[in-house]
């Protein structure tokens, strides 16, 4: 599995801005697998499509709004999703070419902030560390 194995084109009026005023009136797709039939229902109508020994499991997390555009040294531009800070100013991030950032590779965001390559992940990421560059002097 690759990291563009999940790259595709959604039009941006498909693309929720904000939430519903009622959260279990958001949209839910109901997909038959058999019949190959899809169709549209609110998430209210999800108990319709749930059976006695199902489990059914929330997700409360947060989204961290963390896409950083930048560019190398070479003025090639960047685009980088930290996923999760390892240590302080640590991060493991996806990043956009990813294999044009190898370790050592400098990129210098808005405001300040410069990254630096460590190292690749396993996942197919890399590994930064960010720092505030105006803070360090």
């Amino acid at each position: 599995m690759e990291l563009k194995d999940f790259d595709f084109y959604l039009p941006e009026h498909l693309i929720a801005q904000q939430p519903t005023k009622r959260r279990d009136e958001s949209r839910l797709l109901v997909l038959y697998k058999k019949e190959k039939k899809i169709e549209h229902k609110r998430f209210y109508q999800c108990i319709d499509y749930l059976n006695p020994e199902d489990l059914l499991i929330f997700n409360d997390t947060k989204v961290l709004p963390a896409r950083l555009f930048g560019q190398k040294e070479s003025g090639a531009k960047v685009e980088v999703m930290l996923l999760n800070e390892v240590a302080s100013g640590k991060w493991e991030c996806l990043a956009k070419p990813g294999k044009k950032l190898k370790a050592g590779s400098k990129v210098i965001f808005p405001l300040g902030l410069e990254g630096i390559v460590e190292e690749d992940t396993d996942f197919g990421g890399k590994k930064f560390n960010l720092i505030n560059i105006v803070e360090s002097f």
